[in-house]
């Protein structure tokens, strides 16, 4: 696990951005693992600048996105998708075919999670994916107590979550109670892991995650057991971390030690 404390959110953003850019140079077709809300705007934006000023292609990339509220149509202003298009998608040249949403409409959807998690093999597994945490320490839709082995499937918010996305819907008998997510097996499953947290909100589950016991309370503790995981942060959201002297020093010397092409 690395922990990158970031001036601020636009500097993070840039990190990210520079190791997906790397690896699509490398791999024009990449898979990439999308994840929506405020915390990855900065990303899209960068990666449509590079697309439209540097003529990055994105014709190869697939996409599979974390989560999509359950009973909205694609063209609901509050869905997933339609703020993916309006954040992404539509600022680059990913074919439609190449862009995937966990299911959330229609009947069987169990069986189509489990379609879903095919899908995610036959593109090869995802390549990074790009998360965010909730305050209780969710990612994807994967509330506490969420299995830590758990797969694509449809998942119950919990008060705490819908309180937060509150704000989005002025009549709350329109707010979905329900979410389908890739699991948290599913995103440890992916070969690199990039989190973003940003703001004062995030300490306790960025602390809890990246310094606590690995517990389904704290699903973000999870990403403890993967190989290649960065958690990109503020001085807001970092606050709390009691190894954060210890953090800055490692980044500085692998700064260094890429400087020195030691490695």
């Amino acid at each position: 696990m690395q922990v990158v404390v970031c001036k601020d959110p636009e500097e993070g953003a840039r990190i990210v951005t520079e190791k997906i850019l790397s690896a699509l140079e490398d791999r024009p077709e990449l898979v990439l693992g999308l994840a929506t809300g405020s915390t990855p705007i900065g990303v899209y934006q960068h990666l449509i600048e590079a697309h439209k000023n540097d003529g990055v292609d994105f014709s190869a990339v697939r996409t599979f996105n974390l989560d999509e509220y359950c009973g909205l149509s694609g063209d609901h202003p509050q869905s997933y998708r339609a703020f993916m298009r309006e954040h992404l998608f539509t600022g680059l040249n990913i074919p439609a075919e190449n862009i995937h949403f966990p299911p959330s409409e229609g009947p069987e959807l169990g069986e189509k999670c489990r379609q879903h998690e095919e899908e995610i093999l036959q593109a090869g597994g995802i390549d990074i994916q790009l998360l965010g945490i909730g305050s209780n320490g969710h990612i994807g839709f994967n509330e506490p107590t969420s299995s830590l082995a758990s797969r694509t499937r449809i998942k119950t918010l919990t008060e705490k979550t819908l309180r937060d996305n509150s704000r989005f819907y002025e009549d709350p008998s329109e707010q979905p109670q329900v979410a389908s997510t890739l699991g948290i097996g599913t995103i440890l499953d992916a070969k690199c892991i990039l989190l973003q947290a940003y703001g004062e909100k995030k300490a306790e589950a960025v602390k809890a995650s990246v310094e606590g016991p690995i517990s389904s309370f704290w699903p973000g503790s999870a990403l403890q057991m993967h190989a290649d995981v960065t958690f990109i942060l503020d001085e807001a959201s970092a606050a709390r971390l009691e190894m954060i002297d210890y953090f800055r020093k490692s980044r500085a010397e692998g700064l260094r030690l890429q400087e020195d092409n030691t490695i």
